[in-house]
């Protein structure tokens, strides 16, 4: 009998939908007031072993991993929604050349990927709001930054949220020490 209990789960709070928050290696010092953020999707791709009476589905060897997209409140002086804007403006340098040599260089003159990339972490928090885990996005590199309207008629102060996608290259799931797998 003592055995069927041992399986069981021991914390029974469920993790809470507004414990969350972000951090971006490249610009630790601003803050990105985040109200939504999601986990991206992976998907494991399939084969398919041929066989007399029916084919068969078989694990493939790629992971897919959909695009990360977080919502932030932009603060008063627009400097989390700048850095994005001119992160992008940077990586696709529509009006000059240098815009790209700038946005990808370091103070040396350098050829510098961690300038076009940047890592960034997602902390899960509990009830508490202590960190319980962290998804460590590796090689991030934003996409699309949305638009901000102002709009003079509004009766009521909504204060402005932009959304922005990124690519990266893998994410991984850790304990909030950063290195340990969860």
């Amino acid at each position: 009998m003592a055995r069927a209990f041992a399986n069981q789960i021991e914390n029974r709070n469920f993790l809470s939908p507004i414990g969350f928050k972000f951090t971006l290696a490249k610009e630790p010092k601003v803050s990105f007031f985040s109200n939504s953020a999601i986990i991206p999707d992976i998907t494991l791709g399939t084969a398919i072993q041929p066989a007399y009476l029916k084919d068969i589905d078989i694990p493939g060897d790629k992971l897919q991993y959909s695009d990360f997209s977080f919502r932030f409140l932009v603060d008063e002086s627009l400097e989390n929604y700048m850095k994005i804007h001119n992160w992008l403006k940077g990586l696709g340098y529509p009006e000059t050349t240098e815009q790209f040599k700038k946005a990808t260089t370091d103070e040396d003159g350098l050829r510098d990927r961690e300038e076009i990339y940047s890592d960034g972490s997602l902390h899960i928090l509990n009830s508490s709001y202590n960190s319980i885990a962290i998804v460590k996005f590796s090689q991030l590199f934003p996409i699309n930054l949305t638009s901000l309207q102002f709009e003079a008629t509004d009766t009521d102060v909504n204060y402005f949220t932009a959304e922005v996608t990124f690519k990266y290259t893998v994410y991984n799931i850790v304990e909030p020490d950063g290195r340990t797998p969860l």
